[in-house]
């Protein structure tokens, strides 16, 4: 068990871990009770010429530690290779909300084997539509409708700004609703056969 600040707060911090050991730190801050999130997803993999369903990393060396920056202080002490994923314009430690949090792992926690995640700089949100899913699995999420190279259909993403993002399976467009912008705005989601005016 960690001694903490009772003043600080307990935050999402992304941190990288090299050479693939992101399981094995997991495991470590397990048994320190440190709560901590690894996307994961099935993998069909060859393990002595038979095929085999496993969980693996969906992203590797990342890590979400939920803790006191004092704890993570502390666990880095003794795992050199832990290391905190820093913001490239502030140049500060990348520090996730609550809510954001919430939202990435209620949709990455489910291993669905339709989800595909992409890292910093593999797609543009700015084009996409904000929009809140409204039914299904994915029910309540919030995210942006935007399309995908070499993916037919719109998908829902959801990303922690220069982390990762994930894009949920296929959702029917009756299943989601455009959120209104600042102003109040309606939006318009646009699908291959038809404009759903919100």
């Amino acid at each position: 068990m960690l001694l903490t600040n009772k003043l600080e707060q307990t935050q999402w911090f992304a941190m990288r871990v090299t050479y693939q050991r992101e399981l094995a730190v997991k495991e470590m801050l397990t048994e320190r009770s440190v709560a901590c999130f690894i996307p994961m997803q099935y993998e069909l993999r060859t393990v002595k010429q038979r095929k085999k369903r496993e969980l693996v990393p969906a992203i590797h060396n990342l890590l979400f530690v939920y803790a006191k920056q004092s704890d993570v202080q502390r666990v880095k002490a003794d795992i050199s290779y832990f290391q905190y994923m820093m913001d490239r314009c502030t140049g500060r430690k990348i520090i996730i909300p609550d809510d954001q949090m919430r939202r990435f792992m209620a949709v990455a926690g489910t291993y669905n084997e339709n989800l595909i995640y992409f890292k910093p700089g593999e797609m543009n949100l700015s084009k996409g539509t904000r929009v809140r899913v409204i039914g299904g699995e994915f029910e309540g999420q919030e995210g942006t409708f935007v399309k995908l190279k070499g993916v037919r259909d719109r998908r829902v993403v959801i990303a922690i700004e220069g982390v990762v993002a994930v894009a949920m399976a296929t959702i029917h467009p009756d299943l989601i609703e455009a959120i209104p912008d600042e102003s109040g705005k309606t939006a318009i989601i646009k699908t291959p056969k038809r404009k759903i005016v919100i």
